[in-house]
């Protein structure tokens, strides 16, 4: 490989921007055509809704973080107790364990659709109590 000369960089910057200003021309061409002002309304609505996403997504990022916080502490104290079964033990650790798994679980319960498999064994092993933060959690988050 041979390093590239000093005069090919604005070469190849020249490129790219006959490249983008070809796209941009060619893309043109969607406003003139009656047929797709349909589309150019969806495209507009969609770009005008990047904001609202962007902090809808913070907000349920905050929420998740909140959450898996409180489980890893609640779960925590669980397994300080030491009577529990090691399998018991070792799912907890597994899925509640760290703040970082717990944080991976709410992502799963929130957007997988499979939360009953990761709150059925903290409603049945340690308290009826982690179905009713659950409740509140799916109920206010997921749906």
């Amino acid at each position: 490989l041979e390093p590239l000369a000093v005069g090919q960089d604005s070469d190849l910057l020249a490129i790219r921007a006959l490249r983008l200003f070809r796209v941009l021309r060619a893309l043109r061409i969607f406003r003139t055509f009656e047929m797709f002002e349909k589309l150019r309304v969806l495209l507009s609505t969609v770009a005008a809704s990047f904001l609202a996403l962007f902090w809808s997504m913070c907000l349920i990022s905050i929420i998740m973080l909140a959450s898996a916080l409180t489980v890893c502490q609640l779960v925590a104290a669980y397994i300080e107790m030491r009577t529990l079964e090691y399998t018991t033990v070792e799912w907890l650790h597994k899925h509640y364990g760290t703040a970082g798994r717990s944080l991976w679980t709410m992502f799963e319960i929130t957007f997988s659709g499979g939360w009953p498999q990761f709150v059925s064994p903290l409603v049945d092993d340690l308290s009826l109590l982690f179905a009713f933060f659950f409740a509140i959690y799916v109920s206010g988050v997921v749906f």
